[in-house]
């Protein structure tokens, strides 16, 4: 696969956008015209060719951009990456199941060579070549997690399972939708999803739980989640609101198409098998609605999905003031066909 890497901001001026490559890529996440949770796991196989779901990690265009904004993040506040003491073997787990993906799906791009537990990795686009001991921390520049993290699009969490339940004891968190790792590191399955609406008198986070406890090792699964943001900002954490928030304020009729993004979360899970912890990668796409709506399908859905929204979720998403705003907009882009089932485009 032949790729550019864009030369681009989540931050500041703010010069972040997709290739049409990118935009027919996005993975939009509503397979039909109305949105109310679910569980919406699927096994983690290799999908169509070009498609977010084609390797293990997705590596896009925007990948050095991205990892040149985790570093800015974890400068300015080094909690957004954490791992309790008796995690260090889940952050092996997780540095080896994340080279060796990249390595056979993107040979172009990286390398790893192993001679015992003597490996070599080679990562190209971040002129990054390391020698090192396999589960000897001290032959990296950090420990296992935070090292192949700084070094992969999307946040991570490691979590380990005991008395029947996952906890939160290690992740790199730096592109979130409102919620700290700060704060949620220790706090078990239930306690870490406890401000989503609606969803738990569902019983939705009873049958995740019981199913991700049941995750066997090689078969991962995948589940689609989505919010919305001003502008193209990676970083909207609770640490920062003051920076962000702000900006919702700030929407106007002629703003809203070019500011407004939608904002999903491509998660997936794999059991890792030394530690038996479970790693949870949460991988950020965004697309400006002056974007998606260039493909009908998805202007139309989009139109219909947050139109028919209730407040509460609404709310909750983080866009209920920009709700008429957004509805209007995407109005003009919903001639009232009718759109296929499925999330992909016609």
């Amino acid at each position: 696969m032949s790729l550019d890497f864009n030369d681009e901001t989540f931050r500041n001026d703010f010069t972040f956008k997709n290739s049409p490559k990118a935009i027919k890529r996005f993975p939009f996440p509503f397979p039909e015209d109305s949105y109310m949770y679910s569980v919406n796991m699927e096994p983690h196989v290799p999908g169509p060719k070009g498609s977010v779901f084609e390797h293990m990690f997705d590596v896009d265009e925007h990948y050095v951009a991205e990892m040149r904004d985790r570093a800015q993040v974890l400068a300015d506040d080094p909690l957004r990456c954490q791992s309790l003491p008796h995690m260090e073997l889940a952050g092996w787990d997780l540095l080896e199941l994340i080279m060796e993906s990249k390595a056979r799906d993107y040979p172009q791009w990286f390398e790893l060579h192993k001679n015992g537990n003597h490996w070599h990795w080679i990562n190209r686009p971040l002129q990054i070549e390391q020698k090192f001991t396999f589960m000897d921390p001290t032959t990296l520049p950090c420990g296992p997690m935070e090292y192949i993290t700084r070094q992969t699009q999307g946040d991570f969490t490691l979590q380990d399972q005991r008395d029947e339940n996952l906890w939160v004891e290690a992740g790199m968190v730096t592109t979130q939708a409102d919620w700290s790792l700060d704060f949620d590191i220790g706090m078990n399955f239930h306690q870490w999803h406890a401000p989503v609406p609606k969803a738990h008198e569902m019983g939705v986070f009873d049958r995740a739980l019981k199913f991700l406890l049941k995750l066997q090792h090689g078969a991962p699964v995948r589940r689609f989640n989505w919010t919305m943001t001003v502008d193209p900002l990676l970083d909207t954490s609770p640490e920062n609101y003051p920076k962000w928030g702000p900006g919702k304020t700030t929407m106007t009729p002629e703003t809203i198409g070019s500011r407004q993004h939608l904002r999903v979360e491509l998660q997936t899970l794999h059991r890792l098998p030394r530690s038996n912890a479970i790693a949870f990668p949460i991988r950020c796409y965004l697309i400006r609605f002056e974007e998606l709506v260039t493909v009908p399908k998805w202007g139309r859905r989009l139109h219909r999905v947050i139109r028919d929204i209730p407040d509460e979720l609404a709310t909750y998403k983080g866009f209920l003031r920009n709700k008429p705003l957004m509805v209007d907009y995407l109005a003009q882009f919903d001639d009232g066909a009718p759109t296929s089932p499925g999330f992909w485009a016609d």
